[in-house]
């Protein structure tokens, strides 16, 4: 948080973030990804360059326009996962709901900044604990899958 990107910075599949606060807002800035031929922007596979510069503005919304926005979104195009699928929304509107507005700026791919806007909205359910590589046991019942082990450092 309130840092500089590091001068030299060596791109990694995460890039280098930064955070500061811009009145009520959470800003995020990253710069330095690593480009691979696997990487993409979105999921049709839209390329990137090592120029790529995420900036990720977080802020809290009223609960009433969250609804309308995730409202809008699920009659525009159908709700995650389709089928009529309920999203598990806390049905109290009054609960705070969280913007992220996020621009991509890549000067080699991109004719322009990107920038999308997205609301959530609480939900009922909780997320639960999943297996992960740190938990080896139980990733099926009474199976021993072992820890994963690095070929060589990563750094």
């Amino acid at each position: 948080m309130n840092a500089t990107h590091p001068p030299g910075l060596k791109p990694t599949p995460m890039g280098d973030s930064v955070g500061h606060w811009d009145g009520d807002t959470l800003v995020i800035d990253t710069v330095g990804i690593r480009v691979d031929q696997y990487t993409s922007i979105d999921r049709f596979g839209t390329p990137q360059s090592d120029q790529m510069h995420v900036v990720e503005r977080y802020r809290l919304i009223d609960g009433a326009t969250a609804k309308a926005q995730t409202d809008a979104f699920s009659n525009a195009e159908g709700t995650v996962g389709g089928g009529g699928r309920d999203a598990g929304y806390n049905p109290d509107a009054n609960l705070k709901g969280l913007e992220l507005q996020l621009t991509m700026d890549d000067p080699k791919v991109l004719t322009g900044p990107w920038t999308v806007r997205v609301s959530y909205r609480r939900l009922r359910s909780f997320w639960p604990e999943n297996v992960c590589a740190d938990n080896p046991v139980e990733h099926y019942k009474n199976e021993w899958i072992g820890l994963p082990r690095a070929e060589r450092a990563d750094f």
